[in-house]
């Protein structure tokens, strides 16, 4: 029994150590660190882009000659006093000289859709970048707000407390202990919504950075700012140059075109050389007539069987139905809509740049005004305290300019992650 009760008295000692095991503080930039490392989208791109490099090599294959080898093994049983075993084998050595442009624009093809890859899984970081730094935010200022809701629960307990006191001295109604109830049961679902919001924000992030469910993600820092003043035309300039799916759609483009080359050039001709060697031998042996005899009056028949062949073939194909031309057309439609999508999305870069550009001078403006709030209620606060060394005022009337300068303070957080969330989306609509 004692040996129990001494295991129970450890466990309630070490399982708070335990649960704060699960939780692990990140910076920022480790949590962006993880996500780069371990998203999966991040690596689906990442494997696309292995697979383009092996597309190249792909392409440059017909550059260099074949080699094939061909033996085979045949064994003659029952036709002749002895069984023939006949050994045959063929060596071909081909070399492609000139097939219409197909191999060289075969490697620009494959050489531009390494580019998409390239482009595609710089989108796909600046995606997880951006959404991480919303997500890693988004659960800092969550945390922030449930303080704020629990100094604000917290209060208004206090001034039940104090109510209730007046109600018993005949200073106040039961209306008004109702009022205050009822404005308790709002608070404490306000409190218990923002315990949610800080779970849900954790979920977000976890997902991202592909934590195990036991962990609970934890940032280190405080919403920090550092206003910069941007300039719309600049940012437009470096986001046409250096937007992933800009470059993505390019690349497209002269993919397109060299398609089209491609395909034109299965209509011209082709030339290519080869050399072949066969040999063929019998282990039996054969009449000079070609017969297959006994042990005598033979020949050996090795020798007329051993032979290579040098040449080159030339290919035109005269008419193949307008097959070429089918696929010419076709190429020739995929690059006018990669030029439209291109344009499209030149459209869309530039209102996705203004939206963030007006949100972040937004939320510059917004955090001037919760600056003049701050400064406001700091001074009340002041007044508030001499009052209360004084005597004037009450410890309720303290907590409640307490509590006026802790929520101006949560509207500046409030502000600085506006801005933040709106600088962070202006970043990458620059391309990062």
């Amino acid at each position: 029994m004692k040996n129990k009760t001494l295991f129970i008295i450890i466990f309630l000692l070490f399982f708070p150590l335990f649960l704060r095991a699960e939780e692990v503080t990140l910076s920022l930039d480790e949590a962006i660190s993880v996500a780069l490392r371990d998203n999966c989208e991040v690596l689906l791109s990442a494997e696309e882009l292995k697979k383009a490099k092996e597309k190249i090599a792909e392409a440059y294959g017909p550059l260099w000659p074949s080699l094939d080898f061909n033996g085979g093994y045949t064994r003659l049983h029952g036709l002749s006093e002895k069984d023939i075993a006949t050994t045959t084998t063929q060596t071909t050595f081909k070399q492609i000289i000139y097939q219409g442009g197909k191999t060289i624009n075969t490697i620009k093809y494959s050489k531009f859709g390494l580019e998409a890859a390239q482009a595609v899984l710089d989108k796909t970081k600046l995606e997880t970048v951006l959404n991480v730094k919303k997500a890693y935010y988004t659960l800092l200022l969550s945390t922030e707000f449930s303080n704020l809701n629990k100094h604000i629960l917290d209060n208004t307990k206090e001034h039940l407390m104090f109510l209730k006191a007046r109600y018993k001295e005949g200073q106040a109604s039961q209306s008004d202990i109702l009022n205050i109830e009822k404005s308790l049961k709002s608070v404490e679902q306000a409190y218990e919504t923002s315990l949610n919001q800080v779970e849900s924000a954790q979920v977000l992030l976890k997902n991202l950075l592909y934590l195990d469910d036991k962990v609970r993600p934890k940032p280190s820092i405080q919403l920090h700012y550092e206003p910069e003043e941007v300039a719309y035309d600049e940012a437009f300039l470096s986001a046409m140059k250096n937007r992933p799916e800009i470059r993505q759609l390019e690349a497209k483009a002269n993919a397109a075109k060299s398609a089209i080359e491609i395909a034109k050039a299965d209509g011209r001709p082709t030339i290519l050389a080869s050399w072949e060697y066969f040999s063929r031998s019998n282990s039996g042996v054969i009449a000079s007539g070609g017969t297959v005899t006994g042990a005598s009056s033979t020949t050996s028949s090795k020798g007329w069987n051993d032979y290579s062949t040098l040449g080159f073939v030339f290919s035109w194909p005269v008419f193949d139905g307008w097959v070429t031309k089918a696929k010419v057309e076709q190429a020739i439609v995929d690059l006018k809509q990669a030029q439209l999508l291109k344009e499209q999305t030149a459209r869309d870069i530039a209102a996705e740049l203004k939206n963030a550009y007006l949100s972040l001078k937004n939320a510059i403006a917004q955090i001037r005004t919760a600056e003049s709030e701050i400064a406001l209620y700091q001074d009340n606060l002041s007044v508030v305290k001499k009052q209360k060394t004084s005597g004037i005022t009450s410890s309720l009337d303290l907590d409640d300019a307490e509590l006026k300068y802790r929520i101006s303070s949560f509207n500046k957080k409030q502000a600085a992650f506006d801005y933040i969330v709106a600088k962070a989306t202006f970043d990458k609509a620059m391309g990062g």
